[in-house]
């Protein structure tokens, strides 16, 4: 009977240290839980945060870039109207020089057809 007495003794106390091993593992698996939803909370916040960053410096750098199109713009037209001032003066200028120089040649030309003709003229006297 002893035998039984301490074999019965030994079930429960080795069933007592189970319950309370559970226990303890429940609480872990608590505990790490918690911790787990609490660690992700704050992953989403911070995830969230930088989005707002990041589409608030898109925005910017965007505006920066419409900007500086803008004034680039600007400054091409400003660029082109002042090439085309300078194109129409060189082709004014051109265009006088070749006037001048046709208006040469064809007194020249006029001359030797007049020179021509009263040769001409002669020869046939």
């Amino acid at each position: 009977m002893k035998l039984k007495l301490s074999l019965v003794v030994l079930a429960l106390a080795a069933f007592a240290f189970g319950q309370d091993a559970a226990s303890d593992v429940k609480e872990a698996a608590k505990d790490t839980g918690h911790a787990t939803k609490k660690a992700a909370k704050k992953t989403a916040h911070a995830t969230a945060k930088a989005a707002d960053k990041t589409a608030d410096a898109t925005k910017d750098a965007a505006e920066d870039t419409g900007h500086a199109t803008k004034t680039a713009a600007k400054k091409t037209g400003h660029a082109t109207a002042k090439a085309a001032d300078k194109t129409e003066d060189a082709t004014e200028g051109a265009a006088k020089k070749t006037g001048h120089a046709i208006k040469k040649g064809a007194k020249k030309t006029a001359h030797g057809v007049k020179k021509g003709a009263e040769k001409t003229e002669d020869a046939i006297k």
